[in-house]
């Protein structure tokens, strides 16, 4: 069911309650007889202390669905069997990962910094990242956070949540994972919110691709790849989606059509190439221009010796890998080059902001009832609407549409009919 509780169309709304801010002051008052009463003067702003940052220590014994190959004993994360690794990366190497749970701060941050008791062999290694959700429920990217050197967001959140890779030679130890405590502050450097959808387009560019199929593997998130799949690689984990999320997604277009399709696996190449950031944000690469895969340069024009980071020969240009599903549907029959849209950059691509209705309203990963729940509107919602779709007809409280819409802050679709306007399809937004 999309929503067990209605709020009617027509209803008024509520006001939003003005905001108001507690200001604090020194104030000094004489009360010697025979002198007249004063008020000190108030110090300055810039003279206010800064905040505190705030610590906590994530929970590692609890392992869940979007983690992959780990296990808890003895007191410490490690990897579960060093014969799994990311399906499109290919690589014979022990492979898990730990997804911790959101922890809500209660100020806006936008520094975190994380500190590990751990033991890593020298064949083992342990990687870090941290991302942010901001108040209206946008999530960053994934940004490392490495020993002395803080992951710097690119807006000030007020959930944080961190993620753990682990990676250990073939038959050779793995490394432990004690305790992992996370600390985060305001640098008071960025915006508290995105930019407006109207000035801000999703970053788009043409990308050699290739068919990963393994149907039976892995991918990086803990999906396990089934026939006709409908899902994308790329070379960085910065956009890694959950197992079962559309948290990133791309947009695909190909000779025939265009598809939207979640971020599930790591590759092809490379883990580290995030080659849709602008050049000064690349993780690696920072000498190639935006858009510019670090395989294509490699097999085109020799760069880092026509290798990819793990020391490769580069034998084609793929920038991303798209499953049997995705490849086939976008009309592609042999690798090919494509054109992709990173649909969580900037705004999210060209939107326009529509009110929702309803409560507990279901975001879906497909245009259908039956698909994934990504993600739910607790109750009337502002949206932004990237494009829409016909997808299955849906039924409630005497209204029908097979209309969906695409929600770029929330990697899924919503059924038109909790969009709140008069119209069944939505004016003005494209198809997807």
């Amino acid at each position: 069911m999309l929503t067990p509780t209605l709020l009617r169309r027509g209803s008024a709304p509520r006001r939003r309650p003005r905001t108001t801010r507690a200001l604090t002051g020194t104030v000094g008052l004489l009360a010697l007889a025979g002198m007249t009463l004063a008020a000190a003067p108030a110090p300055a702003a810039d003279a206010a202390v800064p905040p505190a940052p705030v610590s906590w220590r994530a929970d590692l014994s609890r392992t869940g669905t979007d983690d992959v190959n780990v296990r808890y004993d003895s007191g410490a994360l490690r990897v579960r069997d060093g014969s799994v690794s990311p399906a499109s990366l290919g690589r014979d190497r022990g492979y898990a990962s730990a997804v911790l749970e959101t922890h809500h701060v209660d100020r806006p941050v936008n520094r975190v910094t994380a500190d590990l008791d751990a033991t890593v062999p020298d064949a083992a290694s342990v990687e870090v990242d941290v991302r942010g959700r901001t108040a209206d429920g946008t999530w960053t990217e994934w940004r490392r956070a490495a020993a002395g050197t803080p992951a710097e967001l690119p807006r000030d959140v007020v959930d944080v949540q961190a993620r753990l890779t682990l990676w250990n030679a073939k038959g050779e130890p793995t490394a432990a994972v004690r305790a992992v405590t996370l600390t985060a502050d305001d640098t008071g450097t960025a915006p508290a919110e995105p930019a407006p959808a109207a000035t801000a387009s999703a970053f788009s560019a043409r990308v050699y691709a290739t068919r990963e199929g393994l149907v039976g593997h892995t991918t990086a998130n803990g999906h396990v790849i089934q026939a006709n799949d409908h899902f994308v690689a790329l070379p960085s984990r910065r956009a890694l989606s959950p197992n079962g999320s559309g948290q990133y997604s791309v947009q695909v277009c190909g000779p025939a059509r265009c598809e939207t399709a979640p971020v599930w696996d790591v590759g092809p190449w490379n883990t580290h190439d995030d080659h849709w950031n602008p050049s000064a944000q690349r993780e690696q690469w920072k000498d190639l221009p935006q858009g510019l895969p670090e395989a294509q340069a490699a097999y085109e024009d020799g760069y880092n010796g026509g290798r990819d980071e793990f020391g490769r020969q580069v034998a084609n240009p793929a920038g991303i890998d798209l499953a049997d599903g995705t490849f086939y549907n976008v009309g592609l029959n042999d690798n090919g080059w494509v054109t992709v849209t990173y649909l969580w950059t900037d705004g999210g691509g060209d939107t326009t902001s529509f009110p929702t209705w309803g409560t507990d309203v279901s975001v879906r990963q497909q245009a259908t009832a039956a698909s994934t729940r990504v993600a739910s509107l607790p109750g009337p919602t502002t949206v932004r609407v990237r494009c829409q779709v016909h997808g299955q007809l849906v039924n409630y409280d005497g209204y029908s549409n097979d209309a969906w819409s695409y929600l770029p802050d929330y990697g899924g679709y919503v059924s038109n009919i909790f969009i709140d306007v008069a119209d069944a399809w939505l004016p003005g937004v494209p198809t997807c």
